[in-house]
């Protein structure tokens, strides 16, 4: 059997990582053990790779990193001579390992790479690669995944994930190396001393921190507000509390169990902002210190979360209601101060709530909406920028708590969230509201949209396929009816077709094995596996006259979510 046979080359190698030699001694005669680890290669794919760390193909370690590694600068090399990469790194078990061993890859290829001395964040990452015009970028990061998980993102020469075009040409060039033999390898310190790696100077976090001020919607400071902040224990801590203290915000209590970096998370095993859990810290810390706003950010802080105090008690809000929120804040304060762009856009995913449209449509935005992944919010701002009109685009959000206002960066970032959360609750505490408060009013003026999710998880070789399964049953088999509703309308986003009563029609989105149900009532189901987590997610919109009609239809939804998948 070929994975027993790749399993014993393993075993027979010096490994370098005397973790991974242990763990495959560990498994040995052990068959489960041995094919979770060696029935695939870690699949490389627009977001990178991402998996579990520990030895063998379908795992992250310093092997599995080398390879794609390579496969990077063999497609760069193709493509001319003299390329440079930006890498970055955050606080994950193994980061920065894997972050200097995918430096002296690169520069053992004859490829610049420049490196972060330290842990940063996604967004600056992005930053550095189009502040220092390079080809290519890597940030080592499993974004908000549990602990066991570390990750490798790939980004191009315009600071956006790359594509799915440069995806399958850098998986082609992977496809065809070996794992030990054809990898080109220098150590980090042989990397320097040849010039070939560099670390990046700390002027440019000063202009990336620039770069996000001049985003700022209010020029008065913050003066007054109160807050609590936690990293947990990513890579938040600096730039987070040096961007609140450029405007103004002059309270800020950081939550001591998860200020610093620590890969284990131990806090807080799901580091993910938007539940309640990676919160609790931060909430027993407002109970004493009485904030008005808990700020979180997820480890490599590209997406925030809040909490906010309404009398006392500290409510959560979603990724869906913040990102309403920016919206109609930026448009509000722009359209007030008279500079708001002509043809203003805002971004948004297939995925996020529809309430977007109508508050957008209220300001003469136009709201476009693309599939789910930041990336495709950075190529909007990349066509507006190749016309000239990138001024045009007023905030790019996502329903997983991703934002973005400007163009500086072509990937959701949490310091600009954070500082524009910020001056946001700043505004309305002047007018004697909370966050909730003014969210309330929007659900007043444009209707209740509620939206939630149900994550399904398929874990391991068999868990791919009964979620394939699952996705080819639903195209087979479309549901005539949701939850007691009428299904209107589907679209097939893998066919590119959508149909309205029987009437199809092309979807103009690059193809993503997504299927989304429209229902008589406004509201709607999308099922989508996720593209970085074995999992099928169930996206489920409640559209009623009042908050009690929304909700009741989100739980008729949840009910209907596993029996519409099959599952038991």
């Amino acid at each position: 059997m070929k994975r027993m046979t790749e399993y014993e080359r393993w075993l027979s190698q010096t490994l370098e990582d005397a973790d991974l030699t242990e763990e495959l001694q560990s498994i040995q005669g052990k068959a489960e053990e041995i094919n979770d680890r060696f029935y695939q290669d870690l699949a490389f794919g627009t977001a990178g790779l991402r998996g579990v760390i520990g030895a063998g193909t379908n795992r992250m370690n310093i092997y599995t990193v080398r390879k794609a590694t390579q496969g990077i600068a063999n497609y760069l090399n193709k493509r001319g001579s003299g390329a440079s990469v930006a890498i970055a790194y955050d606080s994950r078990i193994k980061s920065e390992l894997f972050a200097r061993e995918t430096a002296a890859v690169f520069a053992a290829n004859g490829i610049r790479a420049h490196i972060y001395p330290r842990l940063s964040p996604t967004p600056t990452l992005s930053f550095a690669v189009r502040y220092l015009k390079c080809d290519a970028g890597v940030c080592v990061t499993a974004s908000h995944n549990p602990a066991k998980y570390n990750g490798y993102k790939a980004y191009g020469s315009d600071g956006c994930q790359i594509t799915s075009e440069m995806a399958n040409d850098v998986s082609a060039e992977i496809a065809a190396i070996d794992i030990f033999q054809d990898i080109r390898h220098i150590s980090f310190e042989e990397g320097m001393k040849r010039g070939l790696i560099t670390y990046i100077p700390d002027k440019v976090l000063d202009a990336f921190l620039q770069a996000v001020k001049a985003e700022s919607v209010v020029q008065e400071p913050c003066a007054g507000l109160k807050v609590v902040y936690t990293p947990l224990n990513g890579t938040g801590l600096i730039p987070v509390t040096r961007i609140l203290d450029m405007i103004g915000v002059e309270e800020v209590t950081v939550v001591p169990e998860q200020e610093q970096p620590d890969g284990n998370f131990t806090t807080c095993p799901f580091p993910n902002p938007e539940i309640r859990e990676a919160l609790q810290k931060g909430l027993e810390l407002c109970e004493k210190v009485k904030p008005d706003l808990l700020l979180a950010t997820d480890p490599d802080c590209d997406r925030c979360g809040i909490a906010v105090n309404q009398g006392g008690r500290y409510q959560l809000m979603t990724g869906n209601e913040v990102g309403v929120l920016l919206l109609d804040f930026i448009a509000r304060i722009r359209t007030q101060r008279g500079d708001m762009p002509k043809d203003p856009i805002a971004v948004t995913t297939i995925v996020s709530t529809d309430m977007a449209t109508p508050v957008a449509e209220h300001y003469g935005v136009q709201c476009v909406r693309i599939l789910t992944g930041f990336k495709y919010i950075g190529d909007q701002i990349a066509l507006l920028e190749e016309k000239g009109q990138e001024d045009r685009f007023l905030l790019g959000f996502e329903e997983s708590y991703g934002y973005l206002s400007g163009g500086y960066v072509r990937d959701k970032d949490a310091v600009d969230a954070s500082m524009l959360i910020c001056q946001m609750a700043w505004y309305y505490k002047q007018k004697g509201m909370t966050l909730v408060d003014a969210m309330e009013a929007l659900y007043q003026q444009f209707g209740y949209y509620k939206n939630d999710v149900e994550n399904f998880a398929f874990e391991g070789e068999d868990g791919m396929k009964a979620m394939a399964k699952i996705m080819e049953t639903l195209r087979k088999e479309s549901p005539g009816q949701i939850a007691g509703f009428r299904v209107v309308g589907w679209s097939d986003y893998q066919r590119s077709v959508r149909s309205d009563e029987g009437e199809e029609s092309p979807i103009s989105l690059p193809k993503s094995n997504v299927l989304e149900y429209r229902l008589e009532n406004g509201s709607k189901l999308i099922v989508r596996p996720s593209g970085t987590e074995p999992k099928i997610k169930v996206y489920l919109s409640g559209k009623g006259k009042t908050r009690g009609e929304s909700e009741h239809i989100i739980d008729l939804l949840k009910a209907e979510a596993k029996p519409l998948l099959g599952i038991q």
